[in-house]
């Protein structure tokens, strides 16, 4: 025993073991890099997998099961499994940018209301609500962009929804004296975070996910390849499935704090089936925004196999990126509202979110004309028709279309 003991110390004095030793140590190392570096890399394109994804993306749902269960949202039926998976949660609310760099978006097509309005300069934002239609499988968001103060009044309608932006019209000046920027650049009535923080949405732990301040990767990320050479504020994408998850831990899950549920306190708009008209009366919808931002300018062309209104942008089919679909919806809402500004030197805009105005409400191919009226800054905006009556929507994607008071709608 003895002599053998002696034989294993001689040879791991010798040269040669130190070389094995040494290699292998080195091989283990380049192989503990690789794992980190291969799931990093990973991690920056997906989310990974969630109680409604698979660990390869896709649903573990079956879509094909019957679907009975009705979106309070939107009205557009779904399945029993996608219905207990979004009674875990609240709803997303967030800023997705439509700069012509930008697009297209990612994951519009899932989005169960749209609100398209003009964030500045004639350039519009789209303040998108994802809640029903994202129960299924995760859906990458965006690009996400900053806030204007009319976008958190129709998301307040909502209750307290995940309110997802990057940073949003404010006068903080980290180089100005006192950390204000100069009186005139911001009009107080057009400062986002203050409004934020009056509403007890903004703070570390708020339900105002602010991108890159409150929350980070892998809940939101910048994607440079998506659009290559596209600028740094068109990249930030979010996934919903992570956002929904750390809604959740901040305690903006399905139950309020008084442990009721937040559709509870949730007014709903009414919802019918759809009817395919053979001969629609209102089979384009065309309009600007701003006459001298032609890459704004929308379209929609009603498709009677489906019943439903195609989106062109800028004279373009508006698709979604990750889906490859053309934007749809079974309801397009025009909302005339009152446009004032620009109210600062920073060139922001205010639309009257409140009181009442003209409306046309476009579905199975025909056009409703009515007005709108919302009551307060968090009150349910409703359409009426002419004689009063509160109009029901086609159950479906509702898109609404915030258009300055006295523009033309070509239909």
């Amino acid at each position: 025993m003895k002599e053998y003991l002696a034989k294993i110390k001689k040879f791991t004095s010798t040269r040669t073991f130190m070389l094995v030793v040494s290699f292998l140590g080195l091989f283990l190392v380049s192989v503990g890099i690789s794992v980190l570096v291969f799931t990093f890399i990973l991690g920056r394109g997906k989310s990974g997998a969630t109680p409604s994804t698979g660990a390869d993306g896709k649903s573990k749902i079956n879509l094909n099961l019957p679907k009975v269960e009705s979106c309070p949202i939107n009205g557009q039926m779904f399945t029993k499994a996608e219905k207990d998976i979004w009674e875990t949660r609240r709803p997303i609310a967030t800023i997705i940018e439509n700069h012509v760099d930008s697009r297209p978006p990612s994951g519009l097509s899932r989005a169960d209301v749209v609100y398209e309005a003009v964030a500045e300069g004639g350039i519009t934002r789209f303040l998108t609500v994802f809640y029903c239609d994202t129960s299924a499988e995760d859906v990458r968001i965006g690009p996400i962009r900053s806030v204007r103060v009319y976008y958190i009044d129709w998301a307040q309608e909502y209750g307290l929804p995940l309110f997802v932006h990057s940073g949003g019209a404010n006068n903080i000046c980290s180089s100005c004296p006192g950390g204000i920027k100069p009186k005139g650049d911001v009009a107080t009535e057009v400062d986002a975070f203050k409004k934020l923080v009056v509403l007890n949405w903004r703070y570390a732990q708020g339900n105002s996910m602010d991108a890159g301040t409150n929350i980070g990767f892998p809940i939101v990320w910048r994607d440079y390849e998506r659009i290559p050479g596209a600028a740094t504020e068109h990249t930030f994408m979010g996934s919903s499935d992570k956002l929904f998850e750390e809604g959740t831990k901040r305690g903006f899950g399905y139950n309020d704090a008084k442990g009721k549920p937040w559709v509870n306190s949730f007014t709903s708009w009414k919802f019918v089936d759809g009817k395919t008209s053979e001969s629609p009366t209102a089979r384009e919808i065309s309009f600007s925004f701003w006459d001298n931002k032609p890459d704004y300018d929308v379209k929609w062309v009603y498709d009677s196999a489906k019943n439903v209104y195609l989106r062109f942008n800028g004279g373009k089919e508006y698709v979604d990126m990750d889906t490859k679909t053309q934007l749809a919806a079974s309801n397009v809402i025009i909302q005339f509202t009152k446009e004032r500004g620009p109210v600062d030197k920073e060139g922001h805009m205010i639309y009257t979110t409140t009181g009442t105005g003209k409306a046309l409400v476009f579905q199975n191919g025909s056009v409703l004309e009515g007005t709108w009226s919302k009551e307060t800054q968090a009150s349910r905006t409703k359409y009426f028709d002419s004689k009063g009556k509160e109009i029901s929507l086609v159950k479906g994607k509702i898109w609404l279309e915030i258009v300055p008071a006295g523009n033309e709608v070509k239909y």
